[in-house]
Protein backbone atom coordinates (compact mmCIF):
# COMPACT_ATOMS: atom_id res chain seq x y z
CA UNK A 1 0.00 0.00 0.00
CA UNK A 2 1.31 3.83 -0.25
CA UNK A 3 -0.25 6.57 0.78
CA UNK A 4 -0.18 10.12 -0.79
CA UNK A 5 -0.39 13.41 1.51
CA UNK A 6 -1.16 16.92 -0.29
CA UNK A 7 0.08 19.90 1.03
CA UNK A 8 0.14 23.53 -0.10
CA UNK A 9 -3.17 24.34 -1.34
CA UNK A 10 -5.21 27.71 -0.24
CA UNK A 11 -6.69 30.65 -2.01
CA UNK A 12 -4.75 33.14 -4.20
CA UNK A 13 -5.23 36.26 -6.34
CA UNK A 14 -5.41 35.14 -10.05
CA UNK A 15 -1.58 36.02 -11.67
CA UNK A 16 -0.29 34.90 -8.33
CA UNK A 17 1.42 31.39 -7.69
CA UNK A 18 1.37 28.66 -5.34
CA UNK A 19 2.85 25.40 -4.90
CA UNK A 20 1.73 22.05 -4.02
CA UNK A 21 3.24 19.05 -2.62
CA UNK A 22 2.55 15.35 -2.03
CA UNK A 23 4.77 12.76 -0.39
CA UNK A 24 4.40 9.35 -0.78
CA UNK A 25 5.26 6.39 1.93
CA UNK A 26 4.66 2.96 2.12
CA UNK A 27 6.12 0.52 -0.15
CA UNK A 28 7.00 2.22 -3.57
CA UNK A 29 8.83 0.30 -6.54
CA UNK A 30 10.86 2.43 -8.18
CA UNK A 31 9.83 2.38 -11.50
CA UNK A 32 6.32 4.51 -11.20
CA UNK A 33 5.17 7.94 -12.26
CA UNK A 34 3.66 10.57 -10.30
CA UNK A 35 1.49 13.09 -11.48
CA UNK A 36 -1.12 15.80 -10.45
CA UNK A 37 -4.66 15.72 -11.36
CA UNK A 38 -7.87 18.56 -10.60
CA UNK A 39 -11.02 18.09 -10.39
CA UNK A 40 -13.90 20.54 -10.44
CA UNK A 41 -17.69 19.42 -9.62
CA UNK A 42 -19.72 17.80 -12.10
CA UNK A 43 -16.43 17.38 -14.29
CA UNK A 44 -14.52 14.16 -14.52
CA UNK A 45 -11.01 14.57 -13.26
CA UNK A 46 -8.22 15.45 -15.22
CA UNK A 47 -4.59 15.45 -15.88
CA UNK A 48 -2.90 18.28 -14.99
CA UNK A 49 0.71 17.56 -15.07
CA UNK A 50 2.98 13.93 -14.61
CA UNK A 51 6.50 12.74 -14.23
CA UNK A 52 7.94 9.53 -14.57
CA UNK A 53 11.01 8.24 -12.15
CA UNK A 54 13.16 9.19 -15.51
CA UNK A 55 12.21 12.84 -15.33
CA UNK A 56 9.83 12.76 -18.34
CA UNK A 57 7.45 15.17 -18.06
CA UNK A 58 3.79 15.44 -19.61
CA UNK A 59 1.45 18.18 -18.90
CA UNK A 60 -1.88 19.63 -20.01
CA UNK A 61 -2.20 21.92 -22.69
CA UNK A 62 -4.12 24.40 -20.55
CA UNK A 63 -0.93 24.35 -18.02
CA UNK A 64 1.74 24.49 -20.21
CA UNK A 65 4.40 27.38 -19.63
CA UNK A 66 2.82 28.73 -16.18
CA UNK A 67 2.62 24.76 -14.28
CA UNK A 68 6.39 22.76 -13.41
CA UNK A 69 6.32 19.42 -11.85
CA UNK A 70 9.41 18.07 -10.40
CA UNK A 71 10.37 15.49 -8.28
CA UNK A 72 13.18 13.62 -5.62
CA UNK A 73 12.86 10.20 -5.85
CA UNK A 74 15.22 9.47 -2.90
CA UNK A 75 12.18 11.46 -0.89
CA UNK A 76 8.92 10.22 -3.28
CA UNK A 77 8.02 13.64 -2.90
CA UNK A 78 6.49 15.41 -6.47
CA UNK A 79 5.75 19.12 -6.67
CA UNK A 80 3.35 21.11 -8.70
CA UNK A 81 5.15 24.86 -9.00
CA UNK A 82 1.99 26.72 -10.56
CA UNK A 83 2.67 30.77 -11.61
CA UNK A 84 0.05 32.91 -13.67
CA UNK A 85 -2.60 31.55 -11.72
CA UNK A 86 -6.21 31.81 -13.18
CA UNK A 87 -9.92 31.50 -11.87
CA UNK A 88 -10.28 28.47 -14.00
CA UNK A 89 -7.64 26.94 -12.05
CA UNK A 90 -9.80 26.63 -9.38
CA UNK A 91 -10.59 22.85 -8.62
CA UNK A 92 -9.36 19.98 -5.87
CA UNK A 93 -5.67 18.96 -6.83
CA UNK A 94 -5.19 14.82 -6.27
CA UNK A 95 -1.55 13.69 -6.30
CA UNK A 96 -1.40 10.33 -8.00
CA UNK A 97 1.02 7.55 -8.25
CA UNK A 98 1.31 4.82 -10.56
CA UNK A 99 3.44 2.13 -10.76
CA UNK A 100 4.94 1.12 -14.16
CA UNK A 101 5.54 -2.70 -13.74
CA UNK A 102 3.88 -3.46 -11.04
CA UNK A 103 -0.04 -3.17 -9.79
CA UNK A 104 -0.99 0.20 -8.17
CA UNK A 105 -2.54 3.20 -8.70
CA UNK A 106 -2.51 5.53 -5.76
CA UNK A 107 -4.50 8.45 -5.17
CA UNK A 108 -4.19 11.29 -2.58
CA UNK A 109 -7.37 12.91 -0.61
CA UNK A 110 -7.15 16.26 -2.15
CA UNK A 111 -6.24 20.21 -1.82
CA UNK A 112 -8.45 22.99 -2.81
CA UNK A 113 -6.63 25.62 -4.79
CA UNK A 114 -9.08 28.44 -5.09
CA UNK A 115 -7.98 31.71 -7.55
CA UNK A 116 -10.07 34.45 -6.78
CA UNK A 117 -10.07 38.24 -6.43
Amino acid sequence: QVQLVESGGGLVQPGGSLRLSCAASGTIFRSNTMGWYRQVPGKQRELVAAITNGGSTNYADSVKGRFTISRDNGKNTVTLQMNSLKPEDTAVYYCNMKFTYARGDYWGKGTLVTVSS
